[in-house]
C-alpha cells in the first residue's frame, strides 16, 4: 500500500497542493490564447509606463477562470489583491472601508460585480474614474461633502451576467474580455498539470477521458480528476487509467458528453413533461425544483453549445440531438396538407 502513487499517507500532503492547482502566471495558463495575448500586452504596457493596470472586466460562464485571471494579473503586476463580491458589499461604507485600505497599484477583485447595489455603485464611479472617494458628513442642512483622494488602483470585475451590469459601470472598465469554453487539448493539458501537482500517476488515455467529460470547463475537469483520484486510490492501484476513469465516471453518473444528472433531468423534463417545448424558464425551474438562475447560468450554456436546446421567445425547446442522446424517438412534424386543385 505504501508504494502506491496515491496512498493514505499522501492524503495530508494533497491538502496544500489542492490550493495551488490554479496557474500563477500567464505562461502557466492553458487555453484562452486571445485573452492571454491581450492581457500580456496590457500588463507589459502598464509596467513599461510605471502605471497601475487599467480596469478589467471578465465575463462568461462559471468555472472558466475569471478569478484565476484576476490573481494572475496581480502576480504579473507584482501588486497586492483584495477579493470581495458584489453581494458582500451591502453598504457604501463597506466599499469605502475597502478602498481606503488599498495601496497604489493594488487590485480590487469584485466577483459577481453585476450584483452591486445602486448606492455602492454611485461610490464606485468616481473611485474608478477620478480615484476619489466622496463622503457626506452630517445630515440635513448642515451636511457637507468631502472628497478624499485615493491611490491609483485597479478594479477587476467578474460576472456571468454581463447584461445585468449597468451601462455606466460597464463603461468604466478599460478592457472587457469574454471567456469561452476550453478546447479538448487545453483541458487535457490542465488535467495533466493538476495530476502532477497532486502526485497522481495517470495515463494519457485516462486524462483524455476526463477531459472529454469536463464540458470544456477547467473547474469541472479538476473536480472530476479529484473524484477519479479517490476511486483509483480506493478501488484500484492508485493509477488513473482509461478503464479506471471510465468506471469512476460511471459511478458519478457523468456520461460520454459530460452530462450529469441535472442535465439529463432538464432534457427529460422538456421532452416528457412539456412535449419537447417550448416551455418557460420559470416553469421549467419549478418542475425541477431548481433556481431559474442556476438553470440559466450553470446548466443551459453547455447544452446550448452542444445544440441540445434552443432559447426561443416562447421558451426552451429540445432539439433532435437531445432526443437522440436520450434514446427517445424524435417526433417528426407532420407536413401541412396541401389544398387540392379542382
Amino acid at each position: 500500500m505504501n508504494d502506491r502513487p496515491v496512498s493514505p499517507k499522501r492524503r495530508a500532503e494533497d491538502i496544500p497542493l489542492d490550493t495551488t492547482l490554479r496557474p500563477q502566471t500567464l505562461a502557466e495558463l492553458e487555453g484562452q490564447e486571445l485573452i492571454k495575448n491581450n492581457l500580456r500586452i496590457l500588463i507589459e504596457a502598464a509596467r513599461g509606463r510605471g502605471e497601475p493596470l487599467d480596469h478589467v472586466l471578465f465575463y462568461g460562464p462559471p468555472g472558466l477562470g475569471k478569478t484565476t485571471l484576476a490573481h494572475i494579473c496581480a502576480r504579473e503586476m507584482d501588486v497586492g489583491i483584495k477579493v470581495t463580491s458584489g453581494p458582500a458589499i451591502e453598504r457604501a461604507g463597506d466599499l469605502a472601508a475597502i478602498l481606503t485600505n488599498l495601496r497604489r497599484g493594488d487590485i480590487l477583485f469584485v466577483d459577481e460585480v453585476h450584483r452591486l447595489g445602486r448606492a455602492v455603485e454611485e461610490i464606485l464611479y468616481p473611485a474608478m474614474e477620478d480615484y476619489a472617494l466622496d463622503i457626506i458628513i452630517g445630515k440635513g442642512p448642515s451636511a457637507r461633502s468631502i472628497r478624499l483622494k485615493l491611490p491609483r488602483f485597479t478594479v477587476v470585475g467578474a460576472t456571468t451576467r454581463l447584461a445585468l451590469l449597468t451601462a455606466p459601470l460597464r463603461a468604466r472598465f478599460g478592457a472587457t474580455y469574454r471567456l469561452g469554453f476550453y478546447s479538448q487539448e487545453a483541458i487535457e493539458a490542465i488535467v495533466h498539470r493538476a495530476a502532477r501537482l497532486l502526485a497522481v500517476e495517470m495515463t494519457d488515455e485516462g486524462a483524455t477521458l476526463i477531459a472529454q467529460r469536463a464540458r470544456g470547463t477547467p473547474r469541472v475537469a479538476l473536480r472530476l480528476l479529484r473524484r477519479v483520484r479517490d476511486y483509483a486510490q480506493v478501488r484500484a492501484d492508485g493509477r488513473i487509467t482509461e478503464p479506471v476513469a471510465e468506471t469512476a465516471l460511471e459511478l458519478l453518473e457523468v456520461d460520454e458528453l459530460g452530462l450529469d444528472d441535472i442535465d439529463r433531468r432538464l432534457i427529460l423534463a422538456i421532452i416528457e413533461k412539456f412535449g419537447g417545448g417550448p416551455v418557460g424558464l420559470d416553469t421549467l425551474a419549478a418542475s425541477l425544483s431548481e433556481e431559474a438562475d442556476t438553470i440559466m447560468d450553470v446548466v443551459e450554456p453547455y447544452l446550448l453549445q452542444l445544440g441540445f436546446l434552443d432559447r426561443t421567445a416562447r421558451g426552451r425547446v429540445a432539439n433532435r440531438r437531445a432526443y437522440e442522446h436520450m434514446g427517445i424517438a424524435y417526433p417528426e412534424k407532420e407536413e401541412p396538407e396541401q389544398p387540392r386543385l379542382l
